[in-house]
């Protein structure tokens, strides 16, 4: 008989440091410290919670918010950075896989990262949302496919996304066809109100019955001084609260202990990897189920670069049906079921 593999996980929901990216780099670092002394192996933050997701970008009108986009600039974390060198440190000294989510700075934009690193301190994976939501598009740019990867980590195959890309069919379809064990999803928490709560559970419960993978999902909090620090407006500082749905679900789609829906905390279980093939048994999103035939996904995973060499552009020839699809298609890789 096969011995069971276990993965204990942890998902944090903890508020930032608003004022200082300092500051929430030693919340970041004392969560892992506090998971390392429980046994976890794997670690969630929630949405670009380094520095800390730009709240006031929901609250406040374009022309109001400049001098908060800037200072967001400057506390933006470059990838590779110091910053990361000590999340990596972390990461190995303790053999955890980290999912943290930044807002990265390349050069003139910010973009909403989601990074991954292995219990070697290996930074598996880095990918950017897709497409930034409503009122975050004038804080981030646009990501690409090329990071839209597995992460094949010493505890599992990992995959992520952020927030709403959840309601994007074919950017999940897109990790299960990867074949991930673990989605880590992150929220920003402290959103929208309770039915933004509500929402979460239903993206993340689906996603685990389709995937036949475990979620770990990781939401943001906000105090009530920080609520006040964003906004002095009774109304708009509703906007602001509840959206919280910290939570570890099963590849049956349950709850596989509480989740945290107020205040700071962190919410750890122990997966038991044997659940993924008891679902799969029964339905293979991207395997016995699927019908490649007649529905398939293709990818473009060439980075979003302003230049590229003409070298590096596949080679067409054209004359037939086949040469035109790939012409058309220059670029983009079909997803396979292997």
């Amino acid at each position: 008989m096969s011995t069971k593999r276990i993965v204990r996980a942890a998902a944090v929901q903890v508020a930032p440091d608003l004022t200082s990216g300092a500051g929430t780099l030693v919340k970041v670092c004392e969560a892992i410290e506090s998971a390392a002394r429980d046994g976890v192996q794997l670690i969630v933050f929630p949405e670009t919670f380094l520095p800390y997701y730009p709240y006031f970008s929901f609250v406040l009108p374009p022309v109001q918010s400049g001098a908060e986009h800037l200072r967001l600039y400057e506390q933006a974390v470059v990838v590779p950075g110091p910053i990361t060198d000590a999340i990596a440190a972390l990461a190995r000294q303790h053999g955890m896989v980290v999912v943290l989510g930044v807002n990265e700075r390349d050069h003139g934009s910010l973009y909403n990262t989601q990074l991954i690193y292995d219990t070697d301190g290996q930074l598996k994976i880095k990918r950017r949302k897709l497409t930034p939501t409503f009122h975050e598009r004038m804080i981030w740019g646009q990501g690409d496919a090329a990071g839209l990867k597995v992460a094949d980590t010493s505890i599992g195959r990992i995959g992520a996304l952020a927030c709403w890309e959840h309601y994007n069919p074919l950017a999940r379809y897109a990790l299960m066809t990867q074949h991930e064990e673990i989605h880590c999803s992150q929220f920003p928490g402290s959103l929208v109100g309770p039915i933004f709560a509500d929402q979460i559970e239903v993206t993340i419960r689906h996603h685990a019955l389709e995937s036949g993978c475990f979620v770990i999902n990781a939401t943001g909090w906000l105090t009530d001084a920080q609520i006040e620090s964003i906004t002095t407006d009774a109304k708009l500082q509703k906007a602001l609260r509840g959206g919280c749905n910290t939570a570890i679900i099963s590849p049956e789609g349950q709850h596989v202990v509480a989740p945290l829906r107020e205040g700071e905390g962190m919410v750890v279980a122990d997966l038991d990897m044997g659940l993924i093939t008891k679902r799969k048994r029964m339905m293979d999103s991207v395997g016995h189920y699927a019908r490649p035939e007649l529905l398939s996904l293709a990818i473009n995973e060439r980075p979003a670069t302003p230049v590229f060499s003409l070298d590096d552009a596949p080679i067409i020839a054209f004359g037939s049906a086949q040469d035109e699809y790939q012409h058309q298609y220059a670029g983009f890789a079909p997803a396979t079921l292997d």
